[in-house]
């Protein structure tokens, strides 16, 4: 038997509807489905509330960032690039330090180094912990503040800022500046009585602070920081710097009482 002739002419180009395809009574069902689904008004008018906010944050973030160091002064930048230009001479220095560290333990005299480092590294943490006086190139900012203006925030604000530029070894006034050092205000919050670590501050007191001169008088001169506010609430501060300053004030050791260090366990 011969093979069924395949249409040709009109026929051949009818082709049968897949089942997959809706008949008419579904695809109006479906049409009512999507036109259902159209947005109420409220929603809207929050949906265009929505992006028009968005286009507004975008634009103001790329003022800002096209803004950027052009709205700075003269002063303000160069107190930035001071700054930035220590950091970078502070890494260099360490990574030197490092090196050297390294190029030593590697070689004959291992254990020498190994203890010269170890010594290092224990005056290191004696500095950073206040246990010890120490002196080095620095300022010294002499607050004169008679009718007690300074608040917690300004001075707070005056540690961190030294702190962010670098600073070794802080001392205010009597008390040296440590990792758990707290401002607080005695008697509750009238002004003039800023304490630090429970001690009163009383005017006028001194502020040294250790480490490189001109970057940390840059950092308490940035607009609206420790030395703006202290003059505009009606102190006055005066900032020296100096190539020997000395920080004598010590805190005791401190013996903790919960934490214990962790036996060392030899490597496999």
């Amino acid at each position: 038997m011969g093979a069924t002739p395949r249409p040709r002419g009109p026929l051949a180009r009818i082709r049968r509807r897949p089942e997959s395809d809706p008949t008419p009574a579904q695809a109006r069902r479906r049409l009512r489905a999507i036109t259902s689904l159209r947005m109420a008004p409220g929603q809207v008018v929050a949906a265009v509330i929505t992006a028009l906010l968005g286009i507004a944050l975008v634009a103001q973030v790329r003022a800002q960032d096209e803004a950027g160091l052009s709205q700075l002064r003269e002063s303000e930048l160069v107190a930035l690039l001071d700054d930035v230009s220590g950091r970078v001479d502070a890494l260099q220095r360490e990574v030197v330090e490092l090196e050297a560290d390294r190029r030593q333990l590697q070689g004959q005299q291992g254990d020498v180094a190994a203890a010269d480092a170890a010594r290092q590294r224990l005056e290191s943490y004696a500095i950073l912990a206040g246990t010890v006086p120490v002196e080095g190139p620095g300022i010294t900012v002499v607050v004169d503040d008679p009718d007690g203006v300074m608040t917690q925030t300004m001075l707070l604000d005056a540690v961190q800022e030294l702190r962010d530029a670098g600073a070794e070894a802080i001392q205010v006034g009597n008390v040296r500046v440590v990792a758990s050092s707290h401002v607080g205000v005695a008697g509750g919050a009238a002004a003039g009585t800023v304490t630090l670590d429970g001690a009163v501050l009383v005017p006028p007191f001194r502020i040294l602070a250790v480490g490189e001169a001109h970057t940390l008088a840059g950092g308490l001169a940035i607009p609206g920081g420790f030395l703006d506010s202290l003059r505009g609430a009606g102190a006055s501060a005066q900032v020296v710097e100096d190539e020997q300053v000395l920080v004598d004030a010590v805190r005791p050791a401190p013996d903790p009482r919960w934490a214990e260090p962790v036996p060392a366990t030899p490597s496999s």
